[in-house]
This record gives C-alpha cells, sequence and structure tokens, in this order.
C-alpha cells in the first residue's frame, strides 16, 4: 500500500473515530442534562411545599399550578426565572420566587423565597450551592435548622441595614466555622425583601 493510500485511511478511521465519540459525548451531555432538570425540578417541588407547610398547615392543599416569568438584578437573576404564586382556597398564601447570591464563599447559591401577602418571610430553602462541607453547607437545612431564622421576619424586622450577621452589626447569628456563607445568605434574603416592597408587591395583584 502506497504512503498517500495508508495516510488517507488513517485519516478517514481517525475522522470517523471522532466523529463517533463526538455523537457520544453529545448524547450523554443531552441525556445528563434531561436527568439534572429533572432532579432540580424535584429539589425545587420539594421545596416548595417545606416553605409553605407551617403557613398552610401542612401545604398539601395549596395550589403551585400559577407560575410567572421574572427577572430581576436584585434578585441576582442573570436572564429570566420562574416565580410561584401560592393559592388556597381562593387567595394567595405567598409569593415564591428563586434568588441567586453571587458573593456566597464558594460561588453562586441559589435559594427559594417564600414571602407572604404582608411582606414577612414564609420560608426560604437553598436549592444550590459549592460551600464548603462542613462549615458552609449548614445553610441546607437537612444540615442545620439556621435556615429557619429568618422565617417571620420582614424588611423592617430588621430594617435592611440589620440584614446580615451580628459581626457585622446585624441582627443574625452566623454559624461555628464560617461567616461568608451565612453573612451572604442574610444580606440576599434583605436584598430579595427590598425588591418586593418595591416591585414584587405588585405580582400579587395580577389576575392568574
Amino acid at each position: 500500500m502506497s504512503p498517500w493510500r495508508a495516510a488517507l485511511r488513517n485519516a478517514v478511521g481517525l475522522g470517523l473515530f471522532a466523529a463517533v465519540t463526538v455523537g457520544a459525548i453529545a448524547l450523554t451531555v443531552v441525556l445528563t442534562e434531561d436527568r439534572i432538570e429533572a432532579n432540580e425540578e424535584r429539589v425545587r417541588q420539594a421545596a416548595l411545599i417545606e416553605i409553605l407547610a407551617p403557613a398552610a398547615g401542612g401545604g398539601e392543599d395549596v395550589d403551585l399550578s400559577d407560575t410567572m416569568s421574572i427577572e430581576s438584578a436584585a434578585l441576582g437573576h442573570r436572564e429570566p426565572q420562574t416565580a410561584v404564586r401560592a393559592w388556597r382556597d381562593g387567595e394567595i398564601l405567598a409569593l415564591l420566587v428563586p434568588v441567586r447570591i453571587p458573593d456566597g464563599y464558594s460561588g453562586d447559591i441559589q435559594l427559594l423565597l417564600g414571602i407572604e401577602v404582608d411582606g414577612r418571610v414564609a420560608g426560604v430553602r437553598v436549592v444550590a450551592h459549592r460551600e464548603t462541607p462542613g462549615l458552609g453547607d449548614a445553610i441546607e437545612r437537612r444540615k442545620s435548622d439556621w435556615i429557619e431564622t429568618f422565617r417571620g421576619h420582614s424588611l423592617g424586622d430588621p430594617p435592611l441595614e440589620g440584614w446580615t450577621v451580628r459581626r457585622d452589626g446585624g441582627d443574625f447569628d452566623a454559624f461555628t466555622g464560617a461567616t461568608i456563607t451565612p453573612r451572604a445568605v442574610a444580606r440576599g434574603i434583605g436584598r430579595a425583601l427590598a425588591w418586593f416592597e418595591e416591585e414584587g408587591r405588585d405580582l400579587l395583584e395580577e389576575t392568574p
């Protein structure tokens, strides 16, 4: 076989191998993305129920089908996100909004924040983060009850400047071994409550 034909055969072989490899990777990415999205949706739905359970006496009969697209820099959004108005017996219980906090110790912290119609925090759940295991991950409800600290508070209780940790003169405790993570979460929730008073409350007036 001539050197030219050998080189051509090798090139064709490498091309076919590359095409098959790229196809396999693309298929894996697609299948993985679908699985990740499904898992994220399950986490989100569980968080919605957990947030509303105390205010709704269990949360089982709450209607969470009233969704809307929102986008706000005050909530840390980089693109449109899905908010939910929770209903029961024809009345709105709370507005549930996704909040991205960009200044966690290890990057973004994704929250789901429930705000009752009077502006009080119905509850908060962390849906994604990369904080340090054993330290910053105490923001997860399954690791500690620290995230429940915010339930029942509103903008004014405390004022916006109080929405940080006590080390900074705020009203909220940090947790042992970590300050950056709880500080970021407290400040992020405070900003979200300010957004609610300035803009978000109007969403409660819209007809579904």
